[in-house]
């Protein structure tokens, strides 16, 4: 999925209600993201650290640079978030668990306290994750995936913020710019229990201020890197896409019976793996989707649909707000306001003809 790709996971504030979730995902939630707070120390402790490697120095100095664009160009927040940075000793900060039924996209949710009902479950040791995906009903389609970075919306700023993280800061650089654009847009704005809204409020934010870092700030060879990376992701996105629009449609089809869907099902994702194939042919062999496909199911479909089903509306947004950041999250936070229903009208108006139509699901 994204970054590589996954959704935002918002464990610590996502693990308040032992009535729905039981204690121990309360304690393993709080604990976990104690642990990282620990292990995290200021960008300067690390530069003027005579152990510390020089290529984590580079990148280190690198994310400070782009964590001041971020404010001084994109009008995101000002605060402690993202001027630390601490080594987890493993591959991803937490790990999401999603479900989706054997003949639908729309995602299982659970509801928390602050969060409200999201459609992921967030745990900081794959192994708990996994034990838990065991447990969903059979006829659930399970993907447990490994998530860089989450966002706590700003919550523990008082106490040091969000950190760099070793799970992304090596990402080539106009990565490492999106992520942190894209965890920082979190704290401009949530709207309680609609992941496809903050999902993709994100993904605009990080979409456009990548594109903004890349043009005025990164050097040449970041420049062509990046391209050559963001072509494969806009041709991979392409056909998920496409894949999910034949999905939805057999699934929607009032006309045959759940054995006929089954087997149409069955084909497009026949077609699904036969194309990823194509593509990575044109790719030289580039694998970097392979566990995504590899495990693809309704559950990683609807998930990946959380990032990007909407960015078409948000863009329209930052268009008719005269591409100006602040502006457009003023727009933002007042649509976040809404109830969800008037919130989805509004954006399915601002949707370009031809784009995803926002979800009308509740």
């Amino acid at each position: 999925m994204r970054r590589g790709l996954a959704l935002m996971a918002l464990a610590l504030l996502g693990a308040g209600c032992a009535s729905t979730t039981g204690v121990g995902y309360y304690w393993q939630s709080v604990t976990g993201h104690l642990r990282l707070m620990q292990a995290a120390r200021p960008v300067d402790d690390w530069l003027a650290d005579a152990q510390a490697p020089e290529r984590l120095k580079e990148r280190l100095a690198l994310a400070r640079r782009i964590r001041a664009f971020a404010v001084t160009e994109l009008a995101l927040p000002d605060n402690a978030s993202y001027h630390r940075y601490a080594d987890l000793q493993r591959r991803a900060a937490v790990y999401n668990v999603v479900a989706a039924p054997a003949l639908s996209l729309t995602l299982q949710t659970w509801c928390f306290p602050v969060a409200g009902c999201v459609g992921y479950r967030g745990y900081f040791d794959e192994a708990d994750a996994r034990a838990f995906a065991r447990t969903l009903p059979a006829d659930l389609e399970v993907v447990v995936y490994p998530v860089p970075a989450y966002s706590t919306l700003g919550w523990m700023n008082w106490a040091g913020g969000d950190p760099l993280l070793n799970t992304f800061i090596g990402y080539p650089e106009g990565e490492l710019a999106r992520i942190v654009f894209h965890e920082l847009a979190h704290q401009v704005a949530y709207a309680r229990g609609d992941t496809e809204f903050n999902e993709a409020f994100a993904t605009s934010v990080e979409r456009l201020g990548g594109a903004r870092w890349l043009t005025t700030q990164a050097s040449e060879q970041a420049r062509t890197d990046y391209a050559v990376f963001d072509q494969r992701r806009r041709a991979f996105r392409s056909l998920t896409f496409s894949v999910r629009q034949q999905l939805q449609d057999i699934y929607r089809d009032t006309t045959i019976d759940d054995a006929e869907k089954a087997r149409r099902k069955a084909t497009a994702m026949t077609g699904f793996h036969r194309s990823y194939q194509d593509l990575k042919r044109g790719w030289g062999g580039f694998a970097g989707y392979d566990p995504f496909v590899a495990q693809a199911n309704n559950a990683s479909f609807a998930a990946q649909a959380a990032y990007d089903g909407l960015v078409p509306a948000f863009e329209a947004l930052f268009e008719r707000e005269g591409r100006d950041f602040a502006r457009f999250y003023d727009a933002v936070r007042t649509l976040a306001a809404l109830p969800k229903e008037e919130r989805q009208t509004q954006l399915r108006r601002l949707a370009p003809a031809g784009a995803p139509q926002v979800a009308r699901h509740p």
